[in-house]
């Protein structure tokens, strides 16, 4: 059966992180993470559609976005897509820190993309560490036993899943994201 994968938008992961940092100027890792993942997840069961489609691994402290994490460290990796020469933050310890004044360029954010980012980062400031990792442990994380996540396993269980499922197996990989 066809996995559910989507094309990772760097530029949305882009803007999500600038316009954390710009909100709160230093963020520790694990709170932009779980902010993207609670965007996503959100997103995706009200728009059959995650904001980023990133490839999530499920790790000891919760659902990690792969690619959002190696931009959030810094990694070099996705300059040349993105046409940028550095990232408007530094990594130092566990905290993503700001280090340009200039705004942060969201037009690569739908307003729906943007309503899910607001409340998962929300959601994700308002809790502990534990209290995060906690929350991020659900079924679609178990169920990937410390492997990659589903987006299947992240859809609500609903009269309407078996349908969506069906959906994003076959048209996932042609959705704009």
């Amino acid at each position: 059966m066809r996995p559910i994968r989507f094309k990772f938008s760097a530029k949305k992961a882009l803007a999500a992180i600038h316009w954390m940092l710009c909100e709160q100027q230093r963020v520790d890792l694990h709170t932009i993470l779980k902010a993207c993942y609670f965007a996503d997840v959100e997103h995706l069961n009200r728009h059959h559609r995650p904001v980023f489609g990133a490839i999530y691994r499920a790790m000891k402290f919760g659902p990690v976005p792969i690619e959002i994490y190696e931009m959030a460290k810094g990694d070099a990796l996705w300059l040349a897509e993105l046409g940028i020469d550095r990232y408007p933050w530094d990594l130092s310890g566990y905290h993503v820190i700001l280090r340009d004044n200039e705004l942060p360029n969201t037009d690569a954010l739908s307003h729906s993309d943007m309503e899910a980012l607001r409340h998962g980062f929300e959601k994700s400031l308002g809790m502990d560490f534990n209290e995060r990792t906690a929350a991020t442990h659900g079924h679609d994380w178990q169920v990937a036993e410390l492997g990659y996540m589903k987006y299947e396993d992240m859809i609500e269980d609903t009269i309407q899943k078996d349908k969506i499922v069906d959906y994003l197996r076959d048209n996932s990989r042609r959705i704009k994201i």
